[in-house]
């Protein structure tokens, strides 16, 4: 079967570049993939695939039928949407819309679903059960497509027994795919405050309370919450970037704005380290005799790769490309709301190298620069189509 699915990929390789070419030129920020996911129903329409679309917003459900349709039941997820970057790299399909870029691989995670579906769907008489096919929007913005679609009822009809979702990697050659088990990359929250106080003269300050002053102090009172109230061996991140203090070379201003993001691989330890934020705020603003409004909306939970799932996928993964090409991926402190997924479902989410001669000084992930190697679309197509393929027949 391997031989026969090598020709398959082959065969539809250049359908995949296609499809990428098209998705790159024309990218759609997050809840904004109006046109993306009217190219993708158009693609399964052609291949005859029936789908619901409109999940969660543009999202879309596609479903992949073999003989006895109910024996098992697998999906497949790609994100959709783009960022909002200008691209820099004058390539013929560059980006056409203004500001707008897929900058983070998306394109490719769909034109690659797109590409395994065409080999699954002609494949479908030789499995039992089903494989369900995820066009995810909204992966780059809270609160984040993957939650949408499932709170929009995404697997009512019919419930997954796993879910895998790939992603490229700048970090890894053309070729490869990367995998581990367990906590993946870590939770993602935003913290928004407004500290509110009496501004006014920068030379009176006695008269007035001192908004810049109270922001900055919070920025640095609440590193304490990494240093010493989180355990040291329990990776986090606090990061500010954003303050905006409106006022002028002496003018202290009534308020003060700042933003940040909080990040951790402790389910447990963040909504705790949550109320630490909100304390320390409030009594450090209080202590310039300030105010603060706070604003922790819950983001992304962390990513967990189911353990035999994932080990499973990487003896797969091993069978097609061989056990050089497989790397042991490194957990990392970005987020993704494939998270949603993996508290609910048995998931993998695994990387494939897109690092080639074409992209070899080009930037990395959301950059204005970035590229892949076009030659790892093969790979992501056929390496997705083959892991399903293994998953649904064992």
């Amino acid at each position: 079967m391997k031989s026969y699915f090598q020709q398959l990929t082959a065969r539809y390789n250049q359908y995949v570049i296609d499809c990428f070419h098209q998705l790159h030129a024309h990218p759609e920020l997050s809840f904004r993939e109006f046109e993306t996911a009217q190219f993708i129903q158009n693609e399964l329409t052609k291949m005859n695939i029936t789908f619901r679309a409109g999940i969660g917003g543009t999202g879309i459900l596609g479903k992949i039928e073999g003989s006895n349709p109910h024996k098992k039941i697998i999906a497949l997820r790609a994100d959709m949407d783009a960022l909002p970057i200008c691209e820099t790299v004058d390539i013929p399909w560059k980006s056409t819309s203004e500001n707008v870029m897929h900058a983070c691989g998306h394109d490719a995670h769909t034109a690659c679903l797109l590409g395994a579906a065409m080999i699954l769907n002609e494949i479908k008489t030789e499995f039992e059960g089903t494989i369900l096919l995820i066009f995810q929007p909204g992966e780059e913005k809270a609160p984040g497509g993957a939650r949408l679609m499932l709170e929009d009822g995404l697997f009512d009809e019919l419930e997954p027994e796993l879910i895998l979702a790939q992603h490229v990697s700048v970090d890894y050659p053309t070729g490869t795919m990367g995998f581990l088990s367990g906590m993946i990359m870590a939770s993602a929250d935003e913290i928004h405050v407004k500290i509110h106080g009496k501004g006014g003269h920068g030379a009176l300050p006695h008269l007035i309370n001192d908004t810049v002053l109270a922001a900055s102090q919070t920025i640095v009172s609440l590193q304490q919450v990494r240093s010493r109230l989180c355990h040291p061996l329990t990776p986090m991140v606090l990061t500010f970037g954003k303050l905006i203090a409106d006022g002028a070379t002496n003018v202290i201003p009534h308020e003060v704005l700042l933003s940040g993001t909080f990040r951790t691989i402790d389910e447990k330890w963040r909504p705790e380290a949550k109320n630490h934020i909100r304390r320390i705020v409030n009594e450090t603003c209080a202590a310039y005799g300030c105010t603060a409004e706070i604003d922790i909306p819950d983001g992304y939970p962390c990513v967990i790769n189911n353990e035999e799932i994932t080990s499973k996928a990487r003896e797969f993964a091993t069978e097609w490309i061989g056990a050089d090409n497989i790397r042991k991926l490194e957990m990392r402190m970005t987020s993704e709301d494939f998270g949603f997924f993996s508290q609910k479902y048995p998931c993998t989410f695994y990387r494939f190298g897109v690092k080639g001669e074409t992209n070899a000084n080009t930037g990395g992930l959301h950059s204005s620069s970035f590229q892949i190697d076009e030659k790892a679309l093969e790979i992501g197509m056929g390496g997705m189509a083959w892991l399903a393929w293994k998953f649904i027949t064992n």
